[in-house]
This record gives C-alpha cells, sequence and structure tokens, in this order.
C-alpha cells in the first residue's frame, strides 16, 4: 500500500519541476521577444558538410549588401536550395515564431501546475473534493482552448514563412530552377481546416468526461454522508 500513497507525491514533484522549468522558459522567450535582437552585419559560416535524409550535402550562409543568404547543396550539387535576405526570415520568425513558442510554454507550465495541484489534493486523500474536480475541469477546457490557440497560431507561422520563401526561395534541381508556389491561408491547418482534428481537442473532451465522473462521485459521498448523518440522529 505504501507505493499507491507514495505515487502521487512523486507525481507533484514532478510536476513541481516540470511547472518550474516551463516557466523559466516563457520568461527567457518573454525576455528574447523584449530584446528582439537581430542578426548581426557580416555573419557567414560554411559551407559545412551536412546530412540531409541521408545524403551528404553542405550548408553555407554568405553576408551580401549588409544582410544574409542562405545555400543548401546536396546530391552533389545537383540539389540546391538558395533564399536571399535571410535576415528578413529571422525577423519574420520574431515576430511570428517566438509568440508562438511563448504560448506553448506559457501551456506546459499551466498544464503541469494544473497537474501538480491535481496530484496534490490525490496525496491527500481529497479525490472527490470541490477543488479536485474544478482541477479536472480546468484541465479540460485547458486542453480544448489550447487545441484552437495553437492552431491558429501555427497557421500564422507556417503561413508567413512559406510565404516567404515563395518569393525569396529558389530549389534548382539538375540546373532546372523551381520557385516554390504561393501558400494558401489556413486559419485552422489541423484537421481539414479546423481545430478538432487536434488530438488536444479529443484529450480535453475525454478529460472533462473524466471531471463529469470526480462531479458525480463527489454528489454520491455528500448524499451518502448525509444519510448516515440523518441515521445517527
Amino acid at each position: 500500500m505504501a507505493p499507491v500513497s507514495l505515487l502521487p507525491r512523486i507525481f507533484h514533484w514532478v510536476f513541481l519541476v516540470l511547472a518550474a522549468v516551463f516557466g523559466i522558459a516563457a520568461w527567457f522567450v518573454a525576455v528574447l521577444m523584449l530584446f528582439s535582437p537581430s542578426l548581426p552585419q557580416g555573419i557567414h559560416f560554411g559551407p559545412l558538410d551536412v546530412d540531409l535524409m541521408g545524403h551528404p550535402g553542405t550548408v553555407a550562409l554568405a553576408a551580401v549588401d549588409g544582410n544574409a543568404n542562405f545555400l543548401v547543396t546536396a546530391l552533389q550539387g545537383n540539389f540546391t536550395l538558395a533564399v536571399e535576405k535571410t535576415g528578413a526570415l529571422v525577423e519574420l520568425f520574431k515576430h511570428f515564431g517566438l509568440p508562438f513558442i511563448l504560448v506553448n510554454m506559457l501551456f506546459l507550465a499551466a498544464l503541469f501546475e494544473l497537474l501538480r495541484r491535481l496530484f496534490r489534493n490525490v496525496g491527500r486523500g481529497e479525490s472527490f473534493s470541490r477543488d479536485t474536480v474544478r482541477l479536472v475541469q480546468a484541465v479540460a477546457l485547458l486542453l480544448i482552448l489550447f487545441s484552437f490557440i495553437s492552431a491558429f497560431a501555427e497557421g500564422l507561422l507556417t503561413y508567413a514563412l512559406f510565404n516567404y520563401l515563395a518569393q525569396h526561395a529558389v530549389v534548382t534541381i539538375s540546373g532546372t530552377a523551381i520557385h516554390l508556389p504561393a501558400p494558401d491561408y489556413e486559419m485552422f491547418p489541423r484537421g481539414n481546416g479546423f481545430g478538432f482534428g487536434s488530438p488536444l481537442f479529443f484529450s480535453g473532451l475525454l478529460v472533462l468526461a473524466l471531471s463529469e465522473v470526480f462531479r458525480q462521485g463527489l454528489a454520491l459521498k455528500d448524499e451518502h454522508a448525509l444519510t448516515i448523518s440523518a441515521g445517527l440522529s
């Protein structure tokens, strides 16, 4: 029986550490957004030898007219990907990518904090209490809400990046240059255009159903306590 009572305490401390880690990560991303670092002038590196999906290749970043161009080569030079004005791509990622990362870090910090409180109650033997029911409901609503927020933010980020690459990237295959097509904007790219396809959405529904089980268990517990009290009186 000892391991059963010890397990909630272990989860409580594990989730405490995870909540703190992702809270610090969210703070770091927020500071990064505030100071908004830019690509240093004259930055360059490479060409560096890399492995690209099992094939040898090279990557290089070259400074050009106060900006930088990025070049990837593979298949013995038969495939190249050239991206102009990489500094602008970094700026674009700061405007769309960092907020997306911040939202994810805040979600994980909030989720682990709720789970910490939940297992704290379980460790105290308060599995069927109003506070525990509210915590389970909060976890469910957080999962459902984040499934839509993350899908929307991911749609903005994906569209912005691919739209930039369509304008500034050129793919060359065996000497033939190919320009990437402009993407279509989708507000919710998951699940055939809406957030219902996210596993988080269905997980939220499952936890919401579980919260109803806890609520009914609490109601039965209170009813049983009233019955015993009435019998004793």
